[in-house]
């Protein structure tokens, strides 16, 4: 698909979802927020696909919202009301593009490299898995703008490093660098450089995409289905999908191929 700062690669069972303004350090323009939903699903309807990794070209992942979409957000309406409305619409509009990679099926990995800050942060906390490279700068930017982060990182980022470094983040806007990202939590794992990042997403895109992608499917929906519901709750959850999907070809074929001492050839099925 031709997209104007968004590009697909496609390697086997993975696929990367690049942000591609490198000459504008990968600023969020308003193409960006509304090509990755579509370009999201044009990556979910290929079958073969059972991984993403989502990641910037040039220099960084992202710096962030690009200053022009912000001035779409001032007040616009014959009345008040209507302004309100309108920046609410908008405001809901932006965060579906984060809502979309949590939502997916697929399991999305985010290989970030140089800055990452504001609305890169959104978009990798809707991420399953971070890694990073060593001159990673991660920041909720939106706080020494005036803002309050309003498109996802507020509500995803306290399950994934807790709520009091979420509160240092979000309340001092600072920027924090890669090794502290791991040791919060944010990231699994940093690497030397933007190659080694990438070799090391691939291989990680690689190992997960060797399982069955309807297990790998089904992991990423019961952790998500894990949130806001009791222990019982989030059990009689998995019991209902694996009512629906434990019995697969894929299992199957595990089964033999564990018996004859040889990998499974998995096909979601």
């Amino acid at each position: 698909m031709g997209f104007e700062h968004v590009d697909i690669e496609k390697e086997g069972a993975v696929a990367t979802l690049w942000l591609d303004r490198p000459e504008k350090m990968n600023a969020m323009s308003i193409d960006i927020w509304a090509d990755i939903p579509t370009a999201m699903a044009s990556i979910e309807s290929d079958e073969d696909i059972r991984v993403v990794i989502l990641a910037g070209r040039g220099p960084c992942f992202t710096v962030g919202i690009d200053i022009g979409v912000l001035a779409q957000l001032a007040p616009s309406g014959p009345s008040q009301a209507i302004s309100n409305r309108n920046l609410y619409e908008k405001i809901r509009e932006l965060q579906q593009t984060a809502s979309v990679i949590a939502d997916s099926r697929l399991p999305v990995i985010a290989a970030v490299h140089g800055y990452c800050l504001g609305a890169g942060m959104d978009l990798i906390t809707a991420c399953d898995i971070r890694l990073c490279s060593d001159d990673a700068i991660f920041s909720v930017r939106e706080t020494k703008m005036g803002l309050v982060a309003d498109v996802g990182t507020l509500q995803r980022l306290p399950e994934i490093i807790g709520a009091g470094h979420t509160a240092e983040m979000a309340l001092t806007g600072a920027d924090f660098d890669a090794s502290h990202a791991v040791k919060i939590g944010l990231c699994n794992e940093t690497l030397p450089d933007q190659e080694a990042l990438m070799k090391r997403a691939g291989d990680l895109a690689g190992s997960i995409a060797s399982n069955s992608p309807l297990v790998a499917q089904g992991i990423k929906r019961v952790l998500a289905a894990n949130r806001a519901r009791t222990v019982d709750e989030a059990l009689d959850f998995v019991a209902q999908w694996n009512t629906s999907y434990l019995i697969s070809n894929d299992l199957k074929e595990a089964i033999s191929a564990f018996g004859e001492k040889r990998e499974p050839e998995v096909k979601g099925a």
